[in-house]
């Protein structure tokens, strides 16, 4: 590593869409910094390439010295684990407003953020879920007050989604999933991040990141068993047997509250965002240079 060259910092660069977004860094020659609670786990992760910070990002000291030597910080953190759900307000709010405040003190312009796709606060009131939205709709309030040279980025739920309900032949979904639904490969996340980073036109802008369709989960079961071969059918679960069961155990594993509510959300989705999803890919498509992943090709990539 070049240790005059000035860096990229990712905050949450093992996770998800982390991993990705530091590989297609690499990848255009960009030197990395992340910072990570476990080095040598954050190392078979991301590969000897990447300057590692040992420490929890909930550390003023750590924060400070993880900005040394740094041109840009792009964070994606999230607590969306069941390990880490008990410390989400530390993590996703109080680090980040601190990571701001010490990249203003060392005089860092360039930020990057990665939020929800679009987050409605008048949506989460009528779904009576307002926690589930409220930290981030307060950093991007803060993000676009503030003096940086930033880009909000708003995430489409992963790919992923549509493959973890698999299991034995049924695609078995709390509520059914019967809204269609915007989703991005982590692939096409990882790329488009790399671009913006480095980008200086993209100033004061917030950009939803998206695959090129929408989908609900009964079309993405047929779509999946048409072109893998696979026998799956698609099932309902109450959505009402998820919520008995958070609460039963919120005093135990809060997190799984977190997850109902997650999924009440993909319930309810917005349906003119679903309708809009072609017209915000395009948008994408025209402003950053890349294939996109679409949900075919994952599934060929899946079940080659």
């Amino acid at each position: 590593m070049i240790q005059d060259e000035k860096q990229i910092l990712v905050f949450g660069g093992t996770g998800h869409y982390g991993k990705k977004i530091v590989e297609k860094l690499l990848l255009k020659g960009e030197s990395v910094k992340i910072v990570s609670r476990n080095f040598v786990k954050a190392q078979e992760i991301l590969g000897e390439s990447v300057e590692i910070v040992e420490g929890d990002v909930t550390n003023q000291e750590i924060i400070a010295k993880s900005l040394e030597n740094v041109k840009a910080i792009i964070i994606c953190l999230s607590a969306m684990s069941n390990k880490l759900f008990r410390k989400m307000k530390q993590i996703e709010r109080d680090a980040v407003l601190e990571i701001m405040a010490q990249a203003k003190k060392a005089n860092i312009t360039r930020l990057i953020y990665l939020s929800g796709y679009e987050i409605r606060e008048q949506v989460l009131q009528d779904l009576n879920i307002v926690g589930f939205g409220e930290i981030k709709l307060e950093i991007e309030y803060k993000i676009s007050q503030s003096d940086f040279n930033w880009t909000i980025l708003g995430c489409a739920p992963s790919m992923e989604m549509f493959f973890a309900f698999i299991r034995n032949g049924k695609m078995s979904v709390p509520g059914g999933g019967l809204k269609a639904i915007p989703s991005i490969a982590g692939e096409d996340v990882g790329e488009i991040v790399s671009q913006v980073v480095v980008r200086n036109d993209l100033s004061s802008r917030r950009l939803r990141l998206t695959g090129p369709e929408a989908f609900n989960f009964p079309e993405a079961a047929k779509r999946i068993a048409l072109i893998s071969g696979m026998k799956i059918k698609h099932r309902s679960i109450p959505l009402f047997v998820v919520n008995m069961v958070s609460l039963l155990s919120l005093p135990f594993v809060p997190f799984v509250r977190f997850l109902y509510q997650s999924l009440k959300l993909l319930n309810n989705f917005p349906e003119d965002l679903a309708k809009n999803v072609p017209a915000d890919h395009k948008i994408l498509r025209e402003l950053f240079d890349y294939k996109p992943v679409t949900l075919d090709s994952e599934i060929k990539s899946r079940f080659n």
